[in-house]
């Protein structure tokens, strides 16, 4: 039973921890450890370089001012794409909502422009309240080959876009998504878990919005290539750079942008025409990152959670403090290795379940080994303290046995004083022998090496031989023994073990009893049970006492106080005999009002023994 309690509460301890852990990647504090951690990673690996495909065409703050400032930001926008126009791009993105009618003569140059421009996409906004589209002004939309959003989720920092944004009965794909299908002249399949364009498979949820990690450009690369409109002015032989590129025109003016926002790569806002490049270098890598799956985030938790639990549990010392530290190595280390190979494993709930679990179990281990500690202090104690008194008590009869074989051997003795000293020896011999017994049987009863006689014996007869060998010990401190209604009911079991148990509990009674008191044995029916009580007017015991008194070597503060010689084994015996009768004991004590021990054992009245035994 008690290994299976131990089990019990371990599996819930783990359990638990696990329950915690995973709860605390969705609190506020967990995903942002969870995003953290992932713009660490991001920065720490650097994956091999590759060779762009895209290009910016940037209107930047000395663009944007030989243009007339925000007021000719259309003039630049066409001026740009007669640029590339004259160049063939595979695709021109738009970063730009051109949704509103502004002067004629910049609307109509606008119009022409984008006319030019083939493999067109052009860019609408989510309004703020998600209600609808902004979409281009028809007169340039008609030019445009395809439509995308350029919608970003509301972050403190960029990590990924949506693929896709819908409302009421529309559906935008994200600017890069369609640029990148416009330039590989590809169509969008997609599924419920991912898209697939020109044979490339995006993982990206349907459920998510299609949310896209954007593998940005590490440092050991150099920055996706850009040339501002003013340079194009300055140098229009630099156009040709932008042959057969993916083009994203835009705005990188920060008195012109709104969308400029922060990247894990630094600590410096990007533009948004440039954060759609870098989206549309991710498709075309196929560099994806892909949430690790949950049995995977659950598996792995609850491995951190057993192995930090084990780790102070069967182990000590340096071997658990070294099985620790590669517990807590593995929860910081295992999310960096997958996610080099693109698994996107959350840092939170690892750190969680092997920080806390580390943490509880130290401490845990560290109260329950003090725990045992002062217990086998306490049990070595109290162990010392009744073998003192068994040394004591076995010293007295060996002194009168010794004694009286030396004065028998000595001297010539009268035939009478030998026969004296004879039952002396004969009696403290027996004594010996029972004192004996005693402690042997605490052992055997416990250990299961005692076999109990099956005997039928009347409960009458045993409470009557129990009483008769207490009454010159209460005679002693006249206390009066009275005994009340006890039933015709046949017990079976060992006599004598039960008799031990029965006349335990009257001694103790008695020793335990102030002077003139009285002690009442009584009996009572119940059901298929019978209840043998013995009820004293003594010292008593508060609750906490009773919980403990059945324990190998307690006593009570009131029974070491008593001046009464004791041994605090007698109880256990008698707890283990009565349990070993299929039985049970109960104790009612106050402290000052004394207590009561009642035996409920399985029994039979003598009418059904007699029919038993007639049947038979």
């Amino acid at each position: 039973m008690k290994l299976n309690r131990q089990h019990v509460e371990s599996t819930a301890l783990v359990l638990g921890f696990l329950a915690v852990a995973l709860a605390s990647s969705w609190t506020s504090l967990g995903m942002q450890i969870d995003k953290d951690a992932y713009d660490w990673m991001l920065r720490l690996y650097e994956p091999s370089p590759w060779r762009t495909e895209t290009m910016l065409l940037a209107i930047d703050e000395q663009s944007l001012q030989t243009s007339g400032g925000v007021r000719g930001l259309r003039t630049a926008i066409a001026e740009g794409l007669t640029y590339l126009a004259k160049t063939s791009p595979k695709v021109v993105a738009l970063d730009a909502t051109v949704a509103d009618v502004t002067d004629p003569e910049p609307d109509a140059a606008l119009g022409t422009a984008l006319r030019q421009i083939p493999h067109l996409v052009l860019a609408c906004e989510l309004l703020p309240d998600g209600s609808e589209f902004e979409d281009p002004l028809p007169r340039f939309l008609q030019w445009g080959a395809a439509i995308g959003h350029v919608h970003a989720d509301a972050d403190a920092v960029n990590r990924a876009i949506p693929l896709e944004k819908a409302t009421g009965k529309k559906r935008r794909w994200a600017l890069a998504l369609e640029a990148f299908r416009l330039g590989r002249n590809a169509q969008i399949v997609e599924s419920l878990n991912d898209l697939e364009v020109a044979g490339i498979v995006i993982p990206a949820r349907r459920a998510d919005s299609r949310r896209m990690w954007v593998r940005y450009l590490p440092p050991n690369m150099p920055p996706v290539p850009r040339i501002s409109l003013k340079q194009l002015r300055d140098n229009p032989a630099r156009a040709g750079e932008f042959r057969d590129k993916a083009v994203f025109l835009g705005v990188t003016a920060q008195t012109a942008t709104r969308d400029r926002l922060m990247t894990p790569y630094s600590g410096l806002p990007m533009a948004g025409v440039e954060i759609h490049a870098q989206a549309y270098e991710t498709i075309a890598q196929g560099r994806f990152f892909t949430p690790a799956p949950g049995w995977m985030e659950l598996a792995f938790c609850l491995l951190l959670t057993v192995a930090s639990w084990a780790a102070f549990t069967f182990l000590t010392g340096v071997r658990a403090y070294l099985s620790a530290a590669g517990v807590l190595a593995s929860a910081h280390v295992v999310p960096y290795l997958l996610f080099r190979n693109g698994t996107v494993f959350p840092y939170a709930p690892a750190l969680a379940s092997s920080w806390l679990t580390l943490v509880a179990s130290a401490a845990y281990q560290h109260f329950i080994v003090r725990r045992r500690m002062v217990r086998a202090e306490f049990d070595r104690g109290r162990y010392q303290q009744a073998m003192h008194f068994v040394t004591h008590e076995m010293r007295t009869p060996l002194t009168a046995i010794q004694g009286s074989s030396e004065l028998m051997g000595r001297y010539a003795l009268t035939e009478e004083k030998r026969k004296q000293m004879a039952q002396m020896i004969n009696s403290e011999s027996k004594r010996l022998g029972r004192m004996i017994e005693i402690f042997l049987n605490v052992e055997r009863l416990s250990a299961g090496e005692i076999e109990l006689k099956q005997e039928s014996f009347s409960a009458r007869e045993l409470v009557a031989i129990c009483v008769e060998r207490t009454l010159p010990l209460a005679e002693r401190k006249q206390i009066l023994v009275t005994v009340e209604n006890i039933p015709d009911e046949t017990l079976t079991g060992d006599r004598e073990l039960m008799e031990y148990a029965l006349y335990n509990l009257l001694t103790n009674a008695v020793k335990y009893s102030g002077a003139r008191t009285q002690v009442t044995v009584r009996g009572q029916r119940d059901g298929d049970r019978l209840r043998l009580s013995v009820k004293d007017q003594g010292i008593g015991m508060d609750e906490k006492e009773t919980r403990k008194i059945f324990q190998k070597f307690y006593r009570t503060s009131g029974a070491e106080q008593s001046g009464e010689a004791g041994t605090g084994i007698g109880l256990s015996i008698v707890e283990e005999i009565v349990t070993r009768h299929r039985g049970a004991i109960e104790v009612a004590s106050r402290p000052g009002e004394g207590s009561c021990f009642t035996l409920v054992l399985p029994a039979h009245s003598a009418a059904q023994q007699d029919a038993t035994l007639t049947n038979s």
